[in-house]
Protein backbone atom coordinates (compact mmCIF):
# COMPACT_ATOMS: atom_id res chain seq x y z
CA UNK A 1 0.00 0.00 0.00
CA UNK A 2 1.27 3.24 -1.01
CA UNK A 3 1.88 6.19 1.76
CA UNK A 4 0.24 9.39 0.61
CA UNK A 5 2.88 12.37 -0.25
CA UNK A 6 3.95 14.33 2.63
CA UNK A 7 3.24 18.36 1.90
CA UNK A 8 6.33 20.19 2.25
CA UNK A 9 6.79 22.37 4.54
CA UNK A 10 7.07 26.01 3.37
CA UNK A 11 10.45 27.64 3.65
CA UNK A 12 10.40 31.14 5.44
CA UNK A 13 12.61 33.71 3.40
CA UNK A 14 16.24 34.93 5.35
CA UNK A 15 14.64 38.07 4.79
CA UNK A 16 11.81 37.44 7.09
CA UNK A 17 13.75 35.60 9.29
CA UNK A 18 16.02 38.47 10.08
CA UNK A 19 12.63 41.36 10.17
CA UNK A 20 11.35 38.91 12.58
CA UNK A 21 14.14 38.74 14.81
CA UNK A 22 14.23 43.03 14.35
CA UNK A 23 11.00 43.04 15.34
CA UNK A 24 12.05 40.81 18.69
CA UNK A 25 14.70 42.59 19.98
CA UNK A 26 13.13 45.99 19.10
CA UNK A 27 10.60 44.92 21.35
CA UNK A 28 12.71 43.89 24.14
CA UNK A 29 14.32 46.93 23.65
CA UNK A 30 10.83 49.00 23.85
CA UNK A 31 10.66 46.87 26.67
CA UNK A 32 13.61 47.07 28.39
CA UNK A 33 12.90 50.90 27.72
CA UNK A 34 9.76 50.83 29.55
CA UNK A 35 11.25 49.02 32.58
CA UNK A 36 13.93 51.60 32.48
CA UNK A 37 11.62 54.41 32.17
CA UNK A 38 9.17 53.07 34.71
CA UNK A 39 11.80 52.39 37.01
CA UNK A 40 12.88 56.21 36.79
CA UNK A 41 9.53 57.92 36.94
CA UNK A 42 9.10 55.42 40.45
CA UNK A 43 12.47 56.51 41.72
CA UNK A 44 11.48 60.34 41.24
CA UNK A 45 8.26 59.72 42.67
CA UNK A 46 10.19 58.37 45.90
CA UNK A 47 12.72 61.17 45.27
CA UNK A 48 10.43 64.22 45.32
CA UNK A 49 7.58 62.28 47.75
CA UNK A 50 6.98 64.56 50.48
CA UNK A 51 6.05 61.95 53.57
CA UNK A 52 3.86 62.49 56.44
CA UNK A 53 4.53 63.90 59.55
CA UNK A 54 4.13 67.03 61.43
CA UNK A 55 6.50 70.55 61.01
CA UNK A 56 9.76 70.49 62.82
CA UNK A 57 13.42 71.49 62.28
CA UNK A 58 16.18 69.39 62.43
CA UNK A 59 19.97 70.63 63.03
CA UNK A 60 22.58 68.33 61.77
CA UNK A 61 26.04 68.76 61.33
CA UNK A 62 27.82 67.89 58.01
CA UNK A 63 31.60 67.46 59.08
CA UNK A 64 34.12 68.60 56.42
CA UNK A 65 34.87 65.41 53.70
CA UNK A 66 32.13 63.93 54.44
CA UNK A 67 31.46 61.94 50.96
CA UNK A 68 27.90 61.42 49.28
CA UNK A 69 27.41 57.69 50.32
CA UNK A 70 28.50 58.40 54.31
CA UNK A 71 26.22 61.43 54.01
CA UNK A 72 22.78 59.34 52.87
CA UNK A 73 23.50 56.46 54.75
CA UNK A 74 23.45 58.81 57.77
CA UNK A 75 20.11 60.94 56.76
CA UNK A 76 18.31 57.37 56.09
CA UNK A 77 19.30 56.15 59.61
CA UNK A 78 18.33 59.39 60.93
CA UNK A 79 15.14 59.06 59.92
CA UNK A 80 15.25 62.16 57.26
CA UNK A 81 15.31 60.48 54.41
CA UNK A 82 13.51 57.21 53.37
CA UNK A 83 16.25 55.69 51.06
CA UNK A 84 19.92 56.25 51.03
CA UNK A 85 20.03 54.34 47.53
CA UNK A 86 17.37 56.60 45.82
CA UNK A 87 19.05 59.84 47.15
CA UNK A 88 22.66 58.77 46.14
CA UNK A 89 21.31 57.63 42.91
CA UNK A 90 19.28 60.67 41.64
CA UNK A 91 22.41 63.05 43.65
CA UNK A 92 24.73 61.30 40.76
CA UNK A 93 22.39 61.37 38.22
CA UNK A 94 22.11 64.83 38.03
CA UNK A 95 25.51 64.96 38.45
CA UNK A 96 24.73 67.19 41.94
CA UNK A 97 27.49 64.58 43.78
CA UNK A 98 30.07 67.54 44.59
CA UNK A 99 27.08 69.98 45.52
CA UNK A 100 27.14 68.69 49.10
CA UNK A 101 28.73 71.41 52.01
CA UNK A 102 30.34 71.36 54.85
CA UNK A 103 28.60 72.84 58.18
CA UNK A 104 25.74 72.63 60.53
CA UNK A 105 22.40 72.87 58.58
CA UNK A 106 18.91 73.70 59.86
CA UNK A 107 16.53 71.55 57.87
CA UNK A 108 12.87 71.81 57.71
CA UNK A 109 11.41 68.84 58.20
CA UNK A 110 9.17 66.80 56.31
CA UNK A 111 10.33 67.56 53.66
CA UNK A 112 11.13 65.34 50.18
CA UNK A 113 14.75 63.84 49.32
CA UNK A 114 14.86 66.62 46.72
CA UNK A 115 14.38 69.24 49.37
CA UNK A 116 15.98 68.03 51.42
CA UNK A 117 19.51 67.85 49.20
CA UNK A 118 18.49 71.59 48.19
CA UNK A 119 18.50 72.47 51.82
CA UNK A 120 21.93 71.03 52.02
CA UNK A 121 23.34 71.97 49.25
CA UNK A 122 22.31 75.80 48.61
CA UNK A 123 21.26 76.84 52.28
CA UNK A 124 23.10 78.71 54.49
CA UNK A 125 25.07 76.97 57.37
CA UNK A 126 24.16 77.96 60.65
CA UNK A 127 26.23 80.47 62.55
CA UNK A 128 27.98 81.32 65.80
CA UNK A 129 29.63 84.33 66.99
CA UNK A 130 32.86 85.47 69.04
CA UNK A 131 33.05 88.93 70.07
CA UNK A 132 36.74 90.66 70.94
CA UNK A 133 35.70 93.44 73.02
CA UNK A 134 37.19 96.62 72.53
CA UNK A 135 40.56 97.70 74.88
CA UNK A 136 41.34 93.87 75.51
CA UNK A 137 44.91 92.52 74.95
CA UNK A 138 45.97 90.09 72.60
CA UNK A 139 46.79 87.71 75.48
CA UNK A 140 43.24 88.37 76.75
CA UNK A 141 41.52 87.76 73.55
CA UNK A 142 42.80 85.04 72.98
CA UNK A 143 42.14 83.19 76.28
CA UNK A 144 38.68 84.13 75.49
CA UNK A 145 38.56 82.65 72.43
CA UNK A 146 40.36 79.29 73.43
CA UNK A 147 37.04 79.04 75.67
CA UNK A 148 34.64 79.17 73.09
CA UNK A 149 32.10 76.97 71.95
CA UNK A 150 31.73 75.25 68.14
CA UNK A 151 35.53 75.82 67.56
CA UNK A 152 38.28 73.37 67.34
CA UNK A 153 42.12 73.73 67.46
CA UNK A 154 44.08 75.58 69.27
CA UNK A 155 45.80 79.01 68.72
CA UNK A 156 49.49 78.56 67.91
CA UNK A 157 50.68 81.68 69.45
CA UNK A 158 49.18 85.22 70.83
CA UNK A 159 49.30 87.72 68.22
CA UNK A 160 51.17 91.16 68.49
CA UNK A 161 50.04 93.52 70.86
CA UNK A 162 46.99 95.81 68.54
CA UNK A 163 47.14 93.67 65.46
CA UNK A 164 43.53 91.83 65.80
CA UNK A 165 40.16 94.41 65.33
CA UNK A 166 38.12 94.11 68.22
CA UNK A 167 34.29 93.25 66.88
CA UNK A 168 31.92 90.22 66.73
CA UNK A 169 32.76 87.31 64.35
CA UNK A 170 30.54 84.94 62.39
CA UNK A 171 31.63 81.23 62.05
CA UNK A 172 30.21 77.80 61.00
CA UNK A 173 30.64 75.16 63.87
CA UNK A 174 33.62 73.36 64.03
CA UNK A 175 36.07 76.00 62.27
CA UNK A 176 39.46 76.64 63.57
CA UNK A 177 40.47 79.24 66.55
CA UNK A 178 43.22 80.06 64.14
CA UNK A 179 40.90 81.25 61.69
CA UNK A 180 39.07 83.62 63.81
CA UNK A 181 42.37 84.61 64.89
CA UNK A 182 42.99 85.19 60.76
CA UNK A 183 39.84 87.14 60.27
CA UNK A 184 40.32 89.42 63.34
CA UNK A 185 44.10 90.16 62.29
CA UNK A 186 43.01 90.63 58.31
CA UNK A 187 40.11 92.79 59.38
CA UNK A 188 42.44 95.28 61.26
CA UNK A 189 44.72 95.77 58.28
CA UNK A 190 41.86 96.42 55.51
CA UNK A 191 40.36 98.86 58.34
CA UNK A 192 43.55 100.79 58.84
CA UNK A 193 44.50 100.76 55.50
CA UNK A 194 41.09 102.35 54.40
CA UNK A 195 40.95 104.92 57.41
CA UNK A 196 44.55 106.20 56.50
CA UNK A 197 43.46 107.46 52.82
CA UNK A 198 41.19 109.69 54.58
CA UNK A 199 43.27 110.70 57.33
CA UNK A 200 43.36 114.58 58.65
CA UNK A 201 46.55 116.28 57.25
CA UNK A 202 49.49 117.31 59.72
CA UNK A 203 49.13 114.88 61.76
CA UNK A 204 51.61 114.29 65.16
CA UNK A 205 52.35 111.11 63.63
CA UNK A 206 53.82 109.42 60.55
CA UNK A 207 52.68 105.70 60.48
CA UNK A 208 49.88 103.51 60.30
CA UNK A 209 51.42 101.45 63.53
CA UNK A 210 51.72 104.86 65.29
CA UNK A 211 47.90 105.49 64.79
CA UNK A 212 47.30 102.16 66.23
CA UNK A 213 49.92 102.86 69.18
CA UNK A 214 47.92 106.31 69.61
CA UNK A 215 43.87 104.53 69.08
CA UNK A 216 44.92 102.05 71.95
CA UNK A 217 45.77 104.49 74.59
CA UNK A 218 42.65 106.71 73.49
CA UNK A 219 40.66 103.08 74.14
CA UNK A 220 42.24 102.38 77.35
CA UNK A 221 41.13 106.04 78.28
CA UNK A 222 37.43 105.74 77.97
CA UNK A 223 34.68 103.20 76.51
CA UNK A 224 31.99 105.68 76.10
CA UNK A 225 31.36 106.01 72.48
CA UNK A 226 30.65 110.00 72.63
CA UNK A 227 34.19 110.28 74.10
CA UNK A 228 36.68 108.78 71.89
CA UNK A 229 36.60 111.75 69.47
CA UNK A 230 37.50 114.31 72.00
CA UNK A 231 40.02 112.40 73.79
CA UNK A 232 42.03 111.70 70.86
CA UNK A 233 41.80 115.40 70.20
CA UNK A 234 43.67 115.99 73.98
CA UNK A 235 46.47 113.84 72.89
CA UNK A 236 46.71 114.60 69.38
CA UNK A 237 46.74 118.65 70.93
CA UNK A 238 49.35 117.36 73.69
CA UNK A 239 51.99 115.53 70.77
CA UNK A 240 51.21 118.78 68.81
CA UNK A 241 52.47 120.96 71.13
CA UNK A 242 55.46 118.20 72.28
CA UNK A 243 53.76 117.59 75.82
CA UNK A 244 53.85 113.81 77.43
CA UNK A 245 50.67 112.18 77.20
CA UNK A 246 50.59 111.66 80.95
CA UNK A 247 47.96 108.37 80.27
CA UNK A 248 47.44 106.12 83.54
CA UNK A 249 46.79 102.72 81.08
CA UNK A 250 50.16 103.09 79.94
CA UNK A 251 51.92 103.05 83.23
CA UNK A 252 49.36 99.58 84.38
CA UNK A 253 50.52 98.13 80.75
CA UNK A 254 54.36 98.72 81.80
CA UNK A 255 53.54 96.47 84.65
CA UNK A 256 51.38 94.20 83.88
CA UNK A 257 50.96 93.96 79.83
CA UNK A 258 47.58 95.13 80.31
CA UNK A 259 46.03 93.14 83.60
CA UNK A 260 44.45 94.51 86.15
CA UNK A 261 46.74 96.33 89.22
CA UNK A 262 45.96 94.31 92.30
CA UNK A 263 46.97 94.35 95.93
CA UNK A 264 47.71 91.63 98.37
CA UNK A 265 44.36 90.95 98.96
CA UNK A 266 43.42 90.60 95.47
CA UNK A 267 41.39 93.26 94.76
CA UNK A 268 41.80 95.97 92.19
CA UNK A 269 44.30 98.93 93.03
CA UNK A 270 45.19 101.97 92.21
CA UNK A 271 48.42 103.40 91.04
CA UNK A 272 51.58 103.97 93.39
CA UNK A 273 53.25 107.41 93.24
CA UNK A 274 56.41 104.56 92.78
CA UNK A 275 54.98 103.30 89.68
CA UNK A 276 54.53 106.31 88.35
CA UNK A 277 58.32 107.62 88.21
CA UNK A 278 59.18 104.05 87.52
CA UNK A 279 60.36 104.48 83.45
CA UNK A 280 59.16 102.29 81.13
CA UNK A 281 58.69 101.96 77.32
CA UNK A 282 55.13 102.56 77.70
CA UNK A 283 54.95 105.13 81.02
CA UNK A 284 53.71 108.13 79.14
CA UNK A 285 54.46 110.19 81.96
CA UNK A 286 58.27 109.58 81.78
CA UNK A 287 58.82 108.85 77.88
CA UNK A 288 58.12 111.68 74.74
CA UNK A 289 55.97 110.63 72.29
CA UNK A 290 54.05 107.70 72.14
CA UNK A 291 54.48 103.77 73.87
CA UNK A 292 56.76 101.86 72.20
CA UNK A 293 53.78 98.97 71.59
CA UNK A 294 50.38 98.97 71.71
CA UNK A 295 48.57 98.70 74.64
CA UNK A 296 45.79 96.70 73.49
CA UNK A 297 43.82 96.13 70.27
CA UNK A 298 41.46 99.18 69.92
CA UNK A 299 38.57 99.38 68.23
CA UNK A 300 36.91 100.97 65.03
CA UNK A 301 35.98 104.64 66.35
CA UNK A 302 39.24 104.80 68.22
CA UNK A 303 41.40 104.46 65.55
CA UNK A 304 38.67 106.70 63.30
CA UNK A 305 39.32 109.16 66.10
CA UNK A 306 42.81 109.13 66.13
CA UNK A 307 43.25 109.99 61.89
CA UNK A 308 40.38 112.49 62.30
CA UNK A 309 40.46 114.08 65.37
CA UNK A 310 38.01 117.14 66.33
CA UNK A 311 39.56 120.27 66.26
CA UNK A 312 39.61 121.69 69.96
CA UNK A 313 41.80 123.32 71.87
CA UNK A 314 41.21 121.05 74.91
CA UNK A 315 44.96 119.62 77.01
CA UNK A 316 43.50 117.75 80.02
CA UNK A 317 40.76 115.78 80.76
CA UNK A 318 40.02 113.80 84.03
CA UNK A 319 37.05 111.62 85.54
CA UNK A 320 33.66 113.16 86.50
CA UNK A 321 32.71 110.53 88.27
CA UNK A 322 29.66 109.52 86.49
CA UNK A 323 31.77 107.14 84.02
CA UNK A 324 32.82 109.81 81.50
CA UNK A 325 35.44 112.96 81.66
CA UNK A 326 35.82 116.64 82.28
CA UNK A 327 37.92 118.77 79.64
CA UNK A 328 39.66 121.77 80.02
CA UNK A 329 42.05 123.65 78.05
CA UNK A 330 44.49 125.06 80.42
CA UNK A 331 46.06 123.47 83.54
CA UNK A 332 44.40 125.82 86.02
CA UNK A 333 40.88 124.57 85.19
CA UNK A 334 42.17 121.46 85.30
CA UNK A 335 43.39 121.21 88.37
CA UNK A 336 40.04 122.79 89.54
CA UNK A 337 38.21 119.69 87.54
CA UNK A 338 40.74 117.51 89.36
CA UNK A 339 40.14 118.51 93.04
CA UNK A 340 36.24 118.19 92.27
CA UNK A 341 37.22 114.58 91.37
CA UNK A 342 39.16 114.12 94.16
CA UNK A 343 36.20 114.89 96.24
CA UNK A 344 34.30 112.02 94.70
CA UNK A 345 36.54 109.60 95.76
CA UNK A 346 37.04 110.83 98.93
CA UNK A 347 33.47 110.95 99.30
CA UNK A 348 32.95 107.21 97.80
CA UNK A 349 35.74 105.84 100.68
CA UNK A 350 33.51 107.64 102.94
CA UNK A 351 30.70 105.56 102.16
CA UNK A 352 32.56 102.03 101.56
Amino acid sequence: MKRKAETPKAKIPKRSKLALALVAIGGLITLAVGVVIAAYAFVQYQYNAVPDGEPKTVTIDVPRGTGLSTMASRLEADGIIKSAFTFKLVTKLDGNEAGLKAGEFELQLPASMKSVYTQLAEGKPVQYSFTAPEGRTSAQIIRALSTADKLTGEVLGVPAEGTLLPETYLFSRNASRESVVKSMADAQKKLIDELWESRAPDLPFTTKREAIILASVVEKETGMDGERARVAGVFVNRMRRGMRLESDPTIIYGITKGEILTGRNGKQRGLRRSEIDRKTDWNTYQIDGLPITPICNPGRDAIAAVLNPPTTDDLFFVADGTGGHVFAKTYKEHLRNVAKWRKIEAQRKRGQ
